[in-house]
Order: structure tokens, then sequence, then C-alpha cells
């Protein structure tokens, strides 16, 4: 038996997952819109050349035309550009929080569920964090620590982490007591050895699900903490921002809080369209046949 006829067992459920993903009507909607959004951000210096941060006093809520495809804000500034600039930053708020989150939600959950003896007092600090609502926790955070793009990361990566790591935690004690894993423990395998080789790789179908949903919620939630101020320091342009400038100027100027809005759902529903596709195919118990 050569090297290929042993991997093929190892593809072959790879390339069934993803025929079955590119046939899934809902996960295929999600990754059109949120590709739409995602490329727009990888080509903002081409897509919006125009300095988003650019003063133009005499060209202040102009209507969308030819020359300002979104129009102009209460300053003057290109709202085109504006709006895919903050594309840009929601996607790298949106990846540094998915980013540490898969990192230390994993190490946490994994910790919790695989040793009995770490898995009560780590799972009372998740609880502690958890008793908060998700959102307000973050205001807190980010109210301490001052208004800033990082401080936003920070904030909410410690708010979705505890949920992250109790996701990782239910599937490791359940993958810990597998027969395949005991067999593992008898052979005389090390702890880390068999977290790394035999559990945590079972456990990515729920956690890449929960990652999914996760970027929709740090989107949304980072919107929500520069909406308040709390977010990006202006003039820095973010979603969020830009809604929250728009507010004031709804009859003037509808289109500024109208079509930041419509990037956030359309970013919000293709990554929750996403998260659902994954579900149903990388979850046993939900898989559809399309």
């Amino acid at each position: 038996m050569n090297a290929e006829d042993d991997d093929a067992p190892v593809r072959r459920p790879a390339r069934d997952a993803l025929r079955r993903l590119f046939h899934h009507r809902l996960f295929v909607s999600g990754l059109a819109l949120f590709g739409l959004i995602a490329l727009a951000g990888i080509f903002a210096p081409w897509l919006a050349p125009i300095d988003p941060t650019k003063l133009a006093m005499r060209s202040k809520f102009l209507p969308p035309s030819e020359n300002f495809l979104f129009g102009t804000d209460n300053f003057g500034r290109s709202l085109w550009s504006r709006v895919i600039w903050g594309a840009r930053l929601s996607l790298i708020i949106g990846l540094s929080v998915v980013g540490l989150n898969a990192l230390f939600g994993t190490l946490v959950g994994a910790l919790a569920g695989y040793f009995r003896g770490l898995d009560n007092a780590l799972m009372r600090v998740n609880d502690a964090l958890m008793a908060f609502p998700a959102i307000l926790l973050a205001i807190a955070i980010t109210a301490v620590l001052g208004p800033s793009t990082a401080n936003a990361i920070l904030a909410l990566s410690i708010v979705y982490i505890p949920r992250t790591a109790r996701i990782v935690r239910a599937s490791v004690i359940v993958l810990r007591e597998m027969e395949y894993v005991q067999a593992a423990i008898a052979a005389g395998a090390g702890h880390w050895r068999i977290l790394r080789r035999h559990i945590l790789p079972n456990a990515m179908a729920p956690l890449i699900v929960q990652l999914s949903f996760l970027f929709a919620y740090a989107v949304l939630s980072e919107a929500t903490l520069s909406f308040l101020g709390l977010g990006a320091v202006p003039p820095t342009p973010t979603w969020g921002n830009i809604m929250a400038e728009g507010r004031q100027y709804l009859t003037e100027a509808p289109w500024i809080i109208t079509i930041a809005g419509i990037a956030l759902m359309i970013t919000v529903m293709g990554l929750n369209l996403l998260g659902d596709g994954l579900r149903d195919v990388l979850d046993p118990r939900l898989r559809i046949q399309q």
C-alpha cells in the first residue's frame, strides 16, 4: 500500500464535506454576501483611493451621484471611501477576535474538559464572565481601558472566549471517553499528545461553526461600541461611528446612516448564513441532504 492509499480515507471526508457545503443553499448564499464585503475590504486601496478622512466642507451632504457613489457626509468626506475602509477595519477586528478565541478558547476548553481537576475552577471563572450580557461587559471593559481599536478587540475577545471554551469543553468531555482515546492512554501516550493527535482534531467541527457565528457577533458588537464612541477613535472610519454621525442628519442626509447600516446588515447576514450552512453539514445530527 502506497502513501496515497493511506491518505485517501483522510481526504475523502474532507472532499465530501466540501461537496455538501457547496451544494448547501444557505452556505453558498452566505459565502456570496460575505465574500462581497471581504473583497471590498481587501481591495479597499484600489476600490476607494480617496482618503476617507479628507475634509471638503464645500461638498458636504451631497447625495449619491456619479462623482460620489454613496454621497458625502457632514464634513464632505466620501461615504464610499468611508464605508469601504470601514469594511476593512471590520474584517481586521472580526478576524482578530476569532483568532484569539480559537487560541485561548480552545486552550481553556481543552484543559477544562480533559483535566478533571481543572474543570471546576476554570468553569467557575467562565460562568462568572458569562453571567453578564456580552455587549454590556464589552462596554464596561472598553470604558475602563479607553476607546481604541486594540481595546475593542481585547474587550470582545474577553467577552466571547468563555463561550468558545464551553463549546470545546463539551466536545472534549465526550471524546475523552472514546475507545481510541482510552486505548492511547493504555498504550502510554502522554496527555498533550492525546489532546493534540486524538481529541482536538475531532473537536474542530463544532469549533468551526462557533467561530463563524462569533465573527458575526464581533462585527456587530464592534459597530455597537463604535456607535457609542468606545471603538476606533474618529476620524478612523467604522460602520458604527458612520451611523453615529449620520443619525444627527436623518432628514438632511438619510443615506449616511442607511448605507452604513446596509453594509453591516449584509455582513452579519452573510456570516450567519455561513454558520448555518457549516452547522448543517458538519453536525451529523443536523445534516441536511441537499
